[in-house]
């Protein structure tokens, strides 16, 4: 593991360095998150746009430490794809769709470069796996896209995003060692490092953040790290290794797709019923919060790497004891109940 050391530090240092740059770039070109709606926590306006920092050191690492094969280009291809969108995003907001067309074509390319989900393993099958043929394209892009947006939607607390993404990354790295990837570990070291290295800018009190430019990229990485180093994986449980180690920004969309679907409201429209909405509402500050979330990270994160290397009937009952932990957990909140939120926010102006 010594080797994978050098990367995660450069890369660390690198975005450390950078991201003071960056930040006088965007407020240079106007790219600032003014706080126009309760759904912001921020009082005043913080630059947005630091996930170029994340970008650079990234694909400038992969450059130093990687094969430039047809895959490593792929990879910075359509993460160049997914930067840009974000940078015209953070400038001067980008529309859904456009924002989507960049993630398909991203994924699009990824394919191209041989990166995509060619089976799922499945323990109940006699062959230990389903092939999915002529559905791996389209469950590629759609698992892209998905890993993409979901890290985005978690981006709404200083520190937040970039600190789940470290973890989720250092959580794939063990789980290529344990598949035998060591391409996909040294991406993996690189990945953290660079999320990491912008952690202490971004902590609250923030004096950046990443923005779509940041968030977007790193759960595309992630995406694509879960692919290469888990999903071509013949381990019988493997397709539950990569949703338990991005599993908070997973499961907390998922949640709200169906908190909103059951409450009758548009999926794609805003709340603040995400669970680090709920921990605020229940008291914890900012920091407790984000400590807690990172916590929850870690935990799941260390199943997705016990799960990795288990024997597949303890690892399936491990699974499903975890899962009813987590809808548990997700009830207790209030995660399905978009109109919770109202009744908490009531019964804090009849104390008043």
């Amino acid at each position: 593991m010594e080797k994978y050391y050098i990367p995660f530090v450069i890369a660390l240092v690198a975005t450390y360095i950078l991201t003071p740059f960056v930040k006088r770039f965007a407020e240079k070109i106007g790219a600032i998150d003014v706080p126009k709606d309760n759904r912001r926590i921020h009082k005043k306006p913080i630059p947005l746009m630091g996930g170029l920092a994340i970008y650079i050191s990234t694909v400038v690492s992969m450059l130093l430490f990687l094969p430039m094969d047809k895959t490593s280009i792929a990879i910075i291809a359509g993460g160049t794809i997914i930067v840009i969108s974000g940078i015209i995003d953070d400038m001067k907001s980008l529309s859904p769709k456009l924002k989507l067309l960049a993630q398909i074509v991203a994924a699009i390319i990824l394919i191209w470069g041989d990166i995509k989900i060619e089976f799922i393993t499945n323990p109940f099958a006699s062959t230990g796996m389903t092939y999915l043929k002529i559905f791996s394209i389209p469950v590629t892009i759609f698992w892209v896209v998905g890993i993409t947006n979901t890290l985005n939607l978690i981006d709404g607390l200083d520190g937040l995003a970039s600190g789940v993404a470290s973890i989720a990354a250092v959580s794939l790295l063990f789980v290529s060692s344990i598949n035998g990837f060591p391409t996909v570990m040294m991406m993996s070291a690189i990945l953290a490092g660079a999320a990491l290295g912008f952690l202490p800018h971004n902590f609250n009190p923030a004096k950046i953040f990443m923005g779509d430019t940041g968030s977007l990229f790193l759960g595309y990485m992630l995406s694509v790290i879960a692919i290469e180093g888990v999903m071509k994986s013949v381990a019988a449980i493997a397709i539950a290794v990569p949703v338990l180690a991005l599993g908070l920004p997973i499961f907390d969309t998922t949640f709200a797709i169906f908190r909103r679907f059951l409450n009758g409201r548009p999926i794609m429209e805003a709340d603040k019923g995400h669970l680090h909405h709920r921990l605020l509402d229940r008291g914890f500050t900012q920091k407790q919060t984000v400590l807690v979330l990172y916590v929850i990270s870690m935990f799941l994160g260390t199943i997705a790497v016990l799960l990795a290397d288990i024997e597949t009937d303890k690892g399936i009952i491990i699974l499903g004891v975890v899962s009813v932990f987590i809808l548990l957990g997700a009830s207790r909140l209030g995660l399905f109940d978009i109109d919770s939120l109202k009744k908490i926010n009531q019964r804090k102006n009849a104390n008043n």
